[in-house]
């Protein structure tokens, strides 16, 4: 089977409106994920480190969401900020113990560019987090990364590297998205590194839009049973597993 006929059956990283600058509800997003056929959606609205986008309490109360919603099962996510070179995250512990997973990713309105030793061991300490289980976008030259570094301690975690499909669309506003995927991918396979796939969609008809990364995993022939959500068992590793990692507590992006 080819990796384009790769069956996809969760999106992980999805925005909406809450995060402040995305376009659709909650329910518009299950919508587009039911109808599409998506096994497994999952909300990830940024946290407050961010400006302009949630609060805390938005996070408390997700517990209001139902599971399953019109036949797919309803994940709680994040997708914090990582906010020092420690790797601290912008998402106290109590509030990630209550999600199903959280995404860590430098964004460039939280975090200057540390340098490719800083961002490195910035993404590598919060792989260390037991509530962080995805390494969002790590995939822009604005934050360069030493992607065999960052496969290693991906493997060695168990913590999932983002295949984001956003990045990788002309429109992207990260740069460099397409070359440093297809590194990051290859260095993946070598070590035997877990990819997760997703949309990275702020406006509901991109849920489940995959065609890009699709396209790449295709083109580099990258191993399927690598990418956890392409299978139930996959999705149960990532979301489920006993990963007993030193935690770093929430800090400031002064820190």
């Amino acid at each position: 089977m080819g990796r384009g006929d790769m069956v996809l059956i969760a999106d992980l990283h999805t925005h909406s409106i809450a995060s402040g600058h995305a376009y659709s509800t909650i329910r518009e997003n299950i919508q587009q994920a039911a109808m599409i056929g998506l096994r497994y959606y999952g909300i990830s609205d940024h946290t407050p480190g961010m400006r302009d986008t949630t609060v805390m309490g938005y996070f408390h109360n997700l517990r209001v969401l139902k599971s399953p919603i019109e036949k797919v099962e309803i994940l709680k996510g994040a997708e914090a900020n990582i906010v020092s070179r420690r790797g601290t995250i912008d998402l106290p512990a109590e509030i990630a113990s209550r999600l199903d997973y959280v995404i860590a990713s430098l964004h460039d309105i939280v975090i200057e560019n540390m340098g490719i030793v800083g961002n490195t061991e910035a993404v590598i300490g919060a792989m260390h987090n037991p509530h962080v289980r995805i390494i969002g976008h790590p995939d822009d030259s604005r934050y360069p990364l030493h992607y065999p570094e960052i496969a290693r301690a991906a493997k060695e975690t168990g913590v999932a590297l983002e295949l984001n499909n956003s990045s990788l669309s002309p429109a992207s506003s990260r740069v460099g998205g397409m070359v440093n995927a297809k590194e990051l991918l290859e260095q993946c396979a070598a070590v035997g590194a877990s990819v997760v796939v997703n949309s990275d969609s702020h406006i509901w008809y991109d849920v489940g839009n995959f065609i890009y990364a699709k396209a790449l995993l295709d083109e580099l022939r990258f191993p399927e049973h690598l990418v956890l959500n392409a299978s139930a068992s996959g999705m149960a590793k990532l979301l489920g597993q006993d990963r007993s990692r030193t935690y770093l507590p929430a800090a400031s992006a002064a820190e």
